[in-house]
């Protein structure tokens, strides 16, 4: 039947003029009557029909006799929603799985780029994975894009749940109520290990205290990075008390954060190991051309007396010959220090002819020095490299694989948060010429 002629007597309805002459057949009288009366409205509650009772059910309808006409509903189409970028685990859980080794491993790159889902090898079921248990802590890594309000509960949901190892926000864009849910969320997340927050994404003196707040109870961050956050002294006094009180922190970049001396004053304290504290392992202040040569002697002094700092990263900042000295001799003190990065520092040959006799005269811990971008000559550099590489190689042997892994486990973070490798002195390379 054409225009929906057979839809048309379910409901009792007249023809319509378009259909060919044999459709448009007039109805009975008593029908007539029913489709007339289902256009009236009817009171609430009730079905259409004639004189609101039982209605005369067309020829062929499929009906029995005195049921009510009702309307069909028709389904709304829903609109196009936004898509999630957020790994799939959480959207919703996959399988849950049992971690064979819950120690820390290596951590994932926290700047890999959008949203994507890490788990490493030996994460699904199968022969060398681990079996059905409890769920793996994964990796949520969005860079430089909003973050609308279906990824913030996604991501404050992981959090809550523990299914969180590695969030890395860098650059992300999102409004002040989103950042204090995270900032919850994270508060009581105990598996989370590393929070990346670079590139500005905390903005604002209101965001710096939902930080220090979340901070304060938050007890399994490991590395925070915040490179690129307009911090200034102000701002790194107010996370100061929750940064040294926080057991678990090792890893800290205040890259770029507009610091000055008095922000040095407060990083000196959080070098040491005091109790349950560990102290600092890494630290990355890059770009700070707010820090006085007074500033640098004092880190200096604090790197050199009971320091557990195995990284520093001082590169991009107008240190000079005399600065460079002073970090001489802190390097000839320190019992741990193996990576220093001076790239970009204003050095010349002088410093790196006081760096060469510390290395060649005074056994230290030392095992990489970046001095590219620096007024040095490639020939001191590649004296450098040299004396460096025999004594790696000379601790390789009575150390053994052990404390090589660990030395590798220490130089992964500086390498993973700065993308690319521009070390003077790993072992068979030569040096960038300066």
């Amino acid at each position: 039947m054409s225009c929906g002629r057979r839809d048309r007597e379910e409901r009792g309805l007249a023809r319509c003029s378009a259909c060919p002459a044999a459709d448009r057949a007039p109805l009975p009288a008593a029908q007539t009557r029913t489709a007339r009366s289902a256009r009236a409205p009817a009171p609430r509650g009730l079905s259409p029909a004639v004189d609101q009772g039982a209605a005369v059910t067309p020829a062929g309808s499929g009906r029995e006799p005195g049921a009510p006409l009702r309307r069909r509903r028709r389904r709304r189409r829903p609109g196009p929603r936004r898509r999630s970028r957020l790994p799939p685990c959480l959207r919703p859980y996959p399988h849950p799985v049992r971690d064979p080794n819950p120690g820390p491993g290596p951590d994932p790159d926290p700047a890999r780029g959008p949203a994507n889902l890490d788990r490493g090898p030996g994460s699904g079921p199968g022969p060398g994975g681990p079996a059905v248990g409890t769920m793996l802590p994964s990796s949520i890594q969005i860079s430089g894009e909003p973050l609308s309000g279906a990824e913030v509960r996604d991501i404050c949901r992981g959090l809550r749940d523990n299914a969180v190892r590695l969030l890395s926000l860098r650059g992300c864009r999102l409004c002040d109520r989103d950042f204090g849910r995270i900032c919850r969320a994270l508060a009581g997340a105990t598996s989370l290990a590393q929070l990346n927050l670079n590139l500005g994404v905390v903005s604002s003196p209101n965001r710096i205290k939902q930080l220090a707040e979340a901070l304060r109870t938050n007890r399994s961050i490991q590395s925070l990075f915040l490179h690129g956050s307009p911090l200034t002294d102000a701002g790194l006094a107010l996370l100061n008390p929750a940064l040294a009180l926080h057991p678990a922190l090792v890893a800290l970049d205040l890259g770029d954060c507009m610091l000055g001396d008095e922000a040095i004053n407060l990083i000196c304290g959080l070098l040491p190991p005091d109790g349950a504290k560990s102290g600092l392992k890494e630290l990355t202040l890059s770009a700070n051309p707010g820090i006085t040569p007074k500033g640098w002697s004092r880190l200096a002094i604090a790197v050199a007396h009971s320091s557990q700092v195995r990284v520093l990263n001082l590169d991009y900042n107008p240190l000079g010959d005399h600065v460079a000295g002073m970090l001489a001799v802190a390097v000839a003190s320190s019992r741990t220090l193996e990576v220093l990065d001076l790239e970009g520092t204003g050095l010349t040959n002088q410093s790196a002819q006081t760096l060469l006799d510390m290395v060649e005269n005074y056994p230290t811990a030392l095992r990489s020095l970046v001095l590219a971008e620096n007024s040095i000559s490639p020939e001191l550099q590649q004296q450098i490299c040299d004396l460096l590489s025999e004594g790696e190689e000379e601790e390789e042997v009575p150390g053994g694989a052990g404390d090589t892994q660990e030395r590798q486990r220490g130089r992964e973070p500086a390498a993973h948060q700065r993308g690319s490798s521009s070390w003077v002195c790993p072992s068979g390379k030569s040096p960038e010429g300066g």
